[in-house]
């Protein structure tokens, strides 16, 4: 902890906190300020791994300050919620097992070859672990496929956010001409043909009919069903002192403090959810991508992008919106310098749509050490 004691005022009463503070007095703190959205700070730079380990040992709200950039937009570390409730698309076991079979079944394709798995393999942390996906006819996007672990607790789906309920996000990957490249009512009859799944939407919708609607709720209800794998995050953040070790946390201060990365990624999945333009636009060249501007037309969205959830992010590589990522290496020496800054060409001065980096993203110039130091906390998401 920082030298000294340092004192806390409460109206009239005052409370000395020393060095040698308990971790069962700091739960008590943690306690005492839940549900209140107060952000405690007790040290701001612990000088040691112990010191560290102390200030890390009650509840998130009692976690060293974050540090972050002026604008962001920060909350509170902590475990996953429940999953939310679809008052109008209730998840039932049955309607979870056919979910799961649409998502495995290449028959949603117009090929027949490629399935929802096809880039969103369980064992792969429902990514694909490619730089942009494959699709019909062996075309490959221009985006890298998000796991959909986490999508239950999304409010806005993917990358450019085109989509606000998992029924809605379900039904584009199947007529993308470079995904599924299928049509609506061919899927509805081929599905409505294969006598095997009668069964399966009599159980979860009471009807052996087989509709688009029907098909897009059983993919929202499977992937509702899904949540991260558990990790030594989940326990540490849950209270286990213990289950992250001395580098990693020490990787976990500098995500909250000097590295910046909680100016985009806090709360329990590790994202603000909102829409940052980190360079990598590629703006009028050959790989561009506008990003949030296609689906909402404002010039301030071009190359903007979803802050992706980080939990499992050790097993989703590669990472950013185009998988140019192979190493989390890569990823940390990337923020570490602020980001990508493109400049204008003279024939794009005057171009009003010319993309601009979010000024969150300013250079921190880790050390060696403490890059190695956050590479391993995202390992332990």
């Amino acid at each position: 902890m920082a030298a000294g004691p340092q004192r806390l005022d409460f109206g009239k009463a005052q409370l000395l906190i020393s060095r040698t503070v308990t971790v069962a007095f700091l739960g008590f703190v943690a306690a005492l300020f839940a549900g209140t959205g107060t952000v405690m700070s007790w040290v701001q730079d612990p000088a040691s791994d112990t010191e560290l380990r102390a200030a890390y040992s009650g509840a998130p709200v009692t976690w060293p300050r974050p540090e972050l950039a002026e604008g962001a937009v920060f909350t509170e570390f902590a475990p996953l919620p429940p999953i939310p409730v679809q008052t109008d698309n209730p998840t039932t076991p049955e309607k979870v097992a056919l979910g799961r079979r649409l998502f495995e079944d290449p028959k949603l394709s117009h090929s027949g070859q490629i399935a929802c798995a096809s880039c969103h393999e369980a064992e792969l942390g429902f990514a694909d672990n490619v730089r942009t996906s494959f699709g019909h006819d062996r075309q490959r996007g221009r985006r890298n496929a998000q796991s959909v672990a986490t999508a239950a607790w999304m409010p806005i789906l993917f990358w450019d956010g085109r989509a606000d309920s998992l029924e809605a996000q379900s039904l584009h990957p199947l007529v993308d001409p470079l995904e599924m490249a299928g049509q609506l009512d061919t899927v509805e009859a081929r599905i409505a043909a294969e006598r095997d799944y009668a069964p399966l939407f009599a159980a979860a919708f009471g009807e052996e009919r087989v509709t688009l609607q029907r098909i897009s709720q059983a993919l929202a209800a499977f992937q509702r069903s899904l949540k991260p794998r558990s990790a030594r995050w989940g326990r540490f953040v849950g209270g286990d002192v213990n289950a992250l070790n001395a580098q990693e946390l020490r990787g976990l201060h500098l995500f909250r403090t000097r590295a910046r990365c909680a100016s985009c990624h806090s709360g329990p999945l590790l994202s603000d959810g909102r829409f940052h333009n980190i360079g990598l636009t590629y703006y009028g060249r050959e790989l561009e991508d506008l990003g949030r501007y296609r689906i909402t037309g404002q010039a301030a969205d071009v190359g903007r992008f979803r802050t992706p959830s980080l939990l499992g992010v050790g097993r989703t590589g590669p990472w950013m919106h185009n998988g140019v990522f192979a190493d989390l290496r890569g990823v940390v020496n990337f923020y570490s310098a602020g980001g990508a800054h493109p400049r204008r060409r003279p024939d794009q001065a005057d171009d009003p749509l010319f993309p601009v980096t979010d000024p969150l993203l300013e250079p921190v110039d880790l050390t060696r050490q403490e890059r190695e130091d956050l590479v391993a906390f995202l390992e332990a998401l």
